[in-house]
């Protein structure tokens, strides 16, 4: 082994090329002549004091061992790891706070940028199923087939409180007719979306009030209404108002008038599967020749069994969605509470009488 290395001045004047990286590793270049080692000669500068500190300076940066350049890389290697795994986390926790979604600002190539870009994708889409869950329906809570999770808040939220509940007020029964009605020019999230422009235009849905508004200005163009329908469409709904009003006048109410049709009790179909879900029934068809026969407009036999479906006059929730029971609990205390208060119930003579003659006319 070697004796310790000598330790050269660090004088400007003796100064030479410190030791760096090169072909042979980390050892310093050295002139060798004749199989001695010799210093190459420095050139003697004046140069002025400020020059001569820098100079000393820049020198004593550049001695440096092995050791020193192997620790220098690794504290380099060790700084870019860090920062670039703590902008990973500033970039992920921004992208999950604000959208779900995971990207960077920057575009650096590479192999290191290709591994975190594959990361970052994968993470991407369990961030995007978090969001999703939280703000559309539930899984865990089991509906009918066509309220999906990605199903508008508001049509699920119909779905859960109104649709199916057996209805027997005169204002929501003239609602859920007009909203049916209004089926054939929209959707039901594009209805519920503009429910409360409805509930203004028709002033809360008062048949009596509705039955007296101005036709010219419910139509003209311009109007509030004219936004929701067509002319044809709005002007089917005062006029029904009005029947709705001379029907109340004959039997005491529309709720009597209309449960009549199925003795007071909702049908309950059982479906298992949306497919046995039908789009009208016989007896959706006999109500609606009954309407036809009274003066109403628009009141079509796929109409009335979608109005049967809101107001809870047919039970069509799936036996598997959790409204089912609900909407059967609903009607079961309603038929309690009116057996104790009025006895058992019965439909009215004259209005069985009178769909007992229809019937038969009609066949």
């Amino acid at each position: 082994m070697s004796g310790a290395p000598k330790v050269r001045s660090m004088n400007v004047a003796e100064s030479e090329k410190g030791p760096g990286l090169g072909q042979n590793g980390n050892k310093p270049a050295r002139l060798i002549v004749s199989g001695k080692q010799k210093a190459k000669p420095a050139r003697k500068v004046d140069k002025p004091p400020e020059e001569e500190k820098k100079a000393s300076l820049a020198s004593a940066t550049k001695v440096s061992s092995p050791i020193s350049n192997q620790e220098r890389l690794l504290r380099l290697n060790y700084s870019m790891n860090a920062s670039c795994s703590s902008d990973a986390s500033s970039d992920s926790f921004h992208s999950r706070a604000s959208t779900g979604r995971m990207t960077r600002s920057s575009s650096s190539g590479g192999i290191r940028s290709r591994q975190f870009n594959l990361k970052s994708r994968s993470f991407s889409g369990s961030a995007n199923v978090a969001v999703s869950s939280a703000d559309d329906v539930s899984p865990t809570i089991k509906r009918c087939a066509w309220v999906t999770p990605t199903t508008d808040p508001a049509y699920a939220a119909f779905h859960d409180e109104e649709w199916g509940v057996p209805e027997h007020s005169d204002r929501k029964l003239f609602e859920f007719l007009v909203l049916c009605g209004a089926l054939a020019e929209l959707t039901w999230p594009a209805i519920l979306s503009k429910r409360h422009v409805f509930r203004g235009v028709f002033l809360d849905f008062d048949p009596v009030a509705v039955s007296k508004l101005n036709e010219k200005k419910l139509v003209a163009p311009g109007s509030a209404a004219s936004s929701l329908l067509s002319e044809l469409k709005l002007r089917s709904i005062i006029q029904n108002a009005a029947q709705i009003t001379k029907v109340m006048e004959e039997f005491g109410s529309f709720e009597k008038y209309i449960w009549s049709f199925v003795n007071n009790k909702p049908i309950v179909n059982s479906f298992r599967y949306p497919r046995q879900v039908p789009v009208k029934t016989p007896k959706a068809d006999l109500i609606s020749k009954d309407l036809v026969r009274r003066g109403f407009r628009s009141v079509g036999p796929t109409v009335i069994y979608s109005f049967m479906q809101v107001a809870g006059i047919t039970n069509d929730h799936l036996i598997s969605c959790h409204r089912f029971h609900d909407c059967m609990a609903a009607a079961e205390s309603k038929e309690e509470k009116t057996k104790t208060i009025k006895g058992e119930l019965k439909p009215e003579p004259d209005i069985s009488k009178a769909i007992d003659e229809f019937s038969l006319a009609s066949e």
